[in-house]
């Protein structure tokens, strides 16, 4: 929401005078923010943890998913990247390819790219081939004894070279993944807030009909501040806490973490910065397609949004 907004600033500061303290103190702050992200979120989504940072956000999601599901191994997109702690290095092909390589529990589906993948935009359903790529995956594993956990994406992958993945393609993932026993994790971290215009979250751009099972949140959570979260349903949050071991994070949703996350809120409704970033991202869009008309370098553009990619090319052909 801008650099030193002062609306978020202050927020900070009248919170820091009053009260912060270890999030086992109970605090109005942390309720009131649940239910603001509440309204944000499909209706099932209904359980908020709060953490410092996306890491740990995909860390905790990749924790409910195996407590959930009983399983362990994990579908991702090649070039994904999902953080930086050991967890989430190993299920991010970004960087665990120039590091130990691939453990043998995870599993790496093509990106659903229509510009320069498997299946293109002259293809008659790349959601479909897409969407089977991985279901191939998930027989071949099985066959193996392996079981899936989860498919894990960000919404809109970005390290991958900002992709939209075809309208669809989330949907058939989705039932291949429940099928074999899995949960569907959005990775929101880059994407949430607006970012896209059209949309609160980037998943919502693939249809009303899509409802991930986890949510992950970071980075424009909290305008810079530590912050970040985890939305989930009912049933997984209840598997979870069956093992008895509860989860619990020192400062993660403290009460001016929460006074913060609240005022980003407000200010992204005050200030209408989704519409914003759907005309500013619109008129970006066609300036670059008209670039792209001059220079034959410019292979592709393509975004929704504040989320655009560039490609640069060296042959239009090739």
């Amino acid at each position: 929401v801008g650099h030193c907004h002062p609306d978020v600033v202050n927020a900070a500061h009248e919170q820091n005078q009053l009260l912060n303290t270890n999030s086992r103190y109970l605090h109005d702050n942390m309720v009131d923010y649940a239910e603001r992200l509440s309204k944000t979120l499909p209706e099932k989504l209904c359980i908020f943890y709060f953490l410092n940072s996306g890491s740990e956000a995909n860390d905790l999601a990749l924790r409910l998913a195996r407590q959930y599901t009983k399983h362990q191994d994990v579908i991702v997109l090649d070039h994904a990247y999902h953080g930086h702690l050991t967890s989430l290095i190993d299920i991010s092909p970004y960087k665990f390819r120039n590091l130990e390589g691939q453990k043998e529990w995870v599993h790496v589906a093509p990106v659903p790219d229509t510009y320069r993948g498997l299946y293109r935009e002259d293809h008659e359903d790349p959601a479909t081939a897409y969407a089977d790529e991985v279901k191939n995956i998930i027989e071949h594993a099985q066959k193996r004894g392996r079981k899936i956990a989860a498919f894990f994406v960000e919404s809109l992958p970005s390290v991958g070279g900002q992709i939209i993945p075809p309208a669809g393609y989330f949907q058939k993932v989705a039932e291949h993944v429940h099928k074999a026993g899995g949960v569907f994790i959005a990775d929101e971290i880059q994407v949430g807030f607006g970012r896209v215009g059209k949309h609160f979250w980037a998943f919502q751009l693939q249809g009303e009909d899509f409802i991930p099972d986890i949510v992950t949140m970071g980075k424009p959570i909290g305008n810079g501040h530590p912050l970040a979260c985890v939305a989930t349903t009912k049933e997984i949050a209840e598997a979870f806490a069956a093992t008895g071991v509860e989860y619990f994070n020192t400062f993660g949703g403290n009460p001016v973490s929460c006074a913060i996350g609240l005022a980003v809120l407000d200010v992204i409704e005050k200030e209408h910065l989704q519409a914003h970033a759907t005309e500013v991202g619109s008129f970006l869009m066609k300036t670059l397609k008209e670039q792209q008309i001059k220079h034959p370098i410019i292979g592709d553009v393509r975004g929704c949004g504040l989320f655009i990619g560039v490609d640069l090319i060296k042959d239009q052909a090739e």
